[in-house]
């Protein structure tokens, strides 16, 4: 076994041995074969996570060990079902002397704040039709705060602190690539649907730390209630139900391409089409490119279930 690592758990390898704090993401309770009581938890840092199993875990096991606390811990790197999964050795909870943070544990998006709402604020000075770009603007304006916090999702892609507005910029930057590729897109109507496809996740997750989903998230899903969210902003602003309203809600509805990935209508307008593929490889590049990170050359990365359960491989040759 390797001595222990002082590199972030994003980073480890089969055999490293893990010496130091984690925040718990998650706690599930299951019981084995033999009816022994045990937790799998998801133990997390800046740099990744990893998933954990506290065997014979008592009742007070279960009370103090629950999403949001800081553990200190001791374990060995082993591997399950093709991912890295740490075996505890020893564990407590945090205390006041460790001088530990749970922002200290949450991964953030690689670009400031700053520079994200600049960005933003950026592609809504380009935008010259006058009814998209007060739309826009009003929901930024709304969900400023939220939407330069949350993360995109609660696991695969953007997964991480401000990983909303750091996915909708990257979107942008491709919508802006393309439209010099294919200028007879309009590009108003693509940076509109880019921005406000996904602000209805700041009411389908319940935050940054141990991102869940909300009730009305579960029961009605971010797409619908952006859908509502654009008609009564409309009627706010005293916007008469235009062809840009409604091709605008089209955008959203239709994001996810198809009714099994979660979209009651396929893109029907060429800007939805380009929206949706533009979505699609935001996300997918993300997923790759953080986990090819975490391997050397010569390696594959762990499967990833969103991409169809493959396990990438890094050439040698990339420095």
């Amino acid at each position: 076994m390797k001595n222990d690592v002082k590199k972030g758990i994003g980073h480890v390898s089969v055999g490293d041995a893990y010496d130091g704090f984690l925040l718990i993401r998650e706690a599930t309770k299951g019981l084995t074969s033999n009816g022994k009581p045990f937790l799998t938890l998801m133990l997390r840092d800046a740099s990744g996570e990893i998933e954990a199993k506290l065997w014979d875990a008592s009742k007070e096991d279960e009370s103090l060990f629950v999403p949001e606390q800081i553990v200190k811990l001791a374990g060995e790197v082993g591997q399950f079902r093709g991912k890295p999964q740490l075996k505890i050795l020893s564990v407590r909870p945090s205390q006041p002397t460790d001088d530990v943070h749970v922002s200290d544990f949450v991964e953030k998006a690689p670009i400031e704040k700053d520079r994200l709402i600049e960005k933003l604020t950026e592609a809504i000075f380009e935008m010259q039709n006058a009814t998209l770009q007060r739309i826009v603007r009003a929901f930024i304006k709304k969900y400023q705060e939220a939407l330069l916090t949350y993360p995109a999702a609660t696991r695969n892609h953007h997964e991480y602190a401000s990983g909303l507005a750091h996915h909708i910029v990257s979107m942008l930057a491709i919508a802006k690539e393309l439209h010099q590729l294919y200028p007879q897109l309009n590009k108003d109507l693509l940076y509109a649907g880019i921005i406000l496809h996904d602000i209805g996740k700041i009411k389908e997750l319940s935050g940054v730390v141990t991102t869940t989903y909300t009730l009305e998230g579960k029961l009605l899903g971010h797409i619908p209630m952006m859908i509502e969210e654009i008609g009564l902003m409309a009627e706010e602003l005293q916007v008469e139900e235009e062809e840009e309203v409604l091709i605008l809600k089209h955008l959203v509805l239709s994001h996810h391409g198809k009714a099994e990935w979660g979209s009651p209508k396929p893109p029907l307008v060429r800007e939805a089409e380009i929206l949706h593929l533009i979505d699609l490889l935001d996300a997918k590049l993300n997923m790759l490119n953080r986990s090819l990170e975490k391997v050397k050359p010569g390696e594959f990365t762990e499967r990833l279930f969103a991409m169809d359960n493959r396990a990438f491989y890094k050439p040698l040759f990339e420095d």
